[in-house]
């Protein structure tokens, strides 16, 4: 890694929220104050996915207080990866902050961050040291998908790693020029490379309210992250699809010699409707999983745009780049 210049760097924090009106009071202020700490060419862009709260007007209203806060209010909730996505397209810093809204992730560590850029990463990403946050059952099952993800993909994704981290502008600008529609962020992040750098971290508890993370968007999250970057499933099916022929095969061998050496036997009612309705099943999730894959060719070939911006409001940073990033 070749360390780069001491020269303060501009800085774009992106916080997409989703009803964190009463957290945005208290994030913002420690985000500003944390960033004034760094360099004095910073923006704050907040990034409105359709909150049903308050959160586009206590944004509206940081802004007149703070003058580097940018709000983007995008027309309806498109879901935190497309909100992710609005937030880095908009982005102008030299180097990309990726933040929650809710308080729970440190700012104490974003000096941290920036001293490993400067050392030479071009990403520097926080891990998590621990679930104790969540049920038993829902970190198994967070650990269960990365290691079916990872299996099956090209790439490593690494466990407990989210959205939290520092991203230099070539990175950025990597980001923006994939045409996914169905975005797993996770995925995107490791697929484009880059030097990686990962320090550990505790999250805060949140400053007010619950997450709006159900088990049903964690569930459509992690199909999305399995169909955009593992064949898994489809291997699977083959693999299954093999033994399933093999064992006919074995039974049709096993009948023939049953009825040469043993005489002709009367099959079992309960064997046929057993087997008729387990190669049913089969039938039906395969389609199923391969309904998936069509599914997301479908969207994509759509071309529909990721998020839509009703409004925008704050200066931000100056565009250093003569291109105009496109908002879709």
């Amino acid at each position: 890694m070749q360390a780069r210049a001491p020269t303060p760097p501009s800085i774009s924090c992106v916080l997409p929220a989703y009803n964190e009106g009463h957290n945005l009071r208290k994030v913002v202020p420690h985000v500003v104050e944390a960033l004034q700490a760094l360099t004095q060419d910073f923006e704050i862009l907040v990034v409105n996915d359709g909150s049903r709260d308050d959160t586009a007007t206590v944004a509206r209203a940081l802004c007149g207080q703070f003058p580097g806060l940018v709000l983007i209010d995008l027309s309806r909730n498109f879901g935190k990866e497309a909100a992710l996505s609005a937030g880095i397209d908009a982005a102008r810093g030299d180097v990309v902050i990726l933040m929650d809204a809710d308080g729970q992730h440190p700012t104490a560590m974003l000096g941290e961050m920036l001293e490993r850029w400067r050392q030479g990463s071009d990403v520097v990403y926080a891990v998590r040291r621990s679930r104790d946050d969540q049920s038993r059952l829902q970190a198994r099952l967070v650990q269960c998908f990365y290691k079916l993800l990872n299996w099956g993909a090209s790439i490593d994704i690494p466990p407990n790693a989210g959205d939290f981290r520092l991203m230099d502008r070539k990175v950025v600008e990597a980001l923006q020029s994939l045409p996914e529609r169905n975005r797993f962020m996770k995925g995107l992040y490791a697929w484009v490379g880059f030097t990686s750098t990962a320090i550990d971290y505790e999250p805060l508890q949140r400053l007010d309210g619950q997450s709006k993370f159900n088990l049903r968007g964690s569930f459509t999250l992690a199909l999305t992250g399995i169909v955009a970057f593992s064949a898994a499933p489809l291997r699977a099916l083959a693999v299954g699809g093999c033994l399933i022929a093999l064992f006919a095969m074995l039974y049709g061998a096993f009948v023939v010699v049953e009825h040469f050496y043993f005489g002709i036997r009367v099959p079992g009612y309960a064997t046929i409707v057993v087997a008729i309705m387990f190669f049913s099943g089969v039938q039906l999730l395969s389609i199923g999983i391969l309904a998936e894959y069509i599914g997301r060719i479908y969207d994509e070939v759509k071309q529909r745009p990721r998020y839509l911006i009703q409004a925008r409001l704050g200066q931000g940073l100056r565009d250093t780049d003569p291109r105009d990033t496109p908002a879709s």
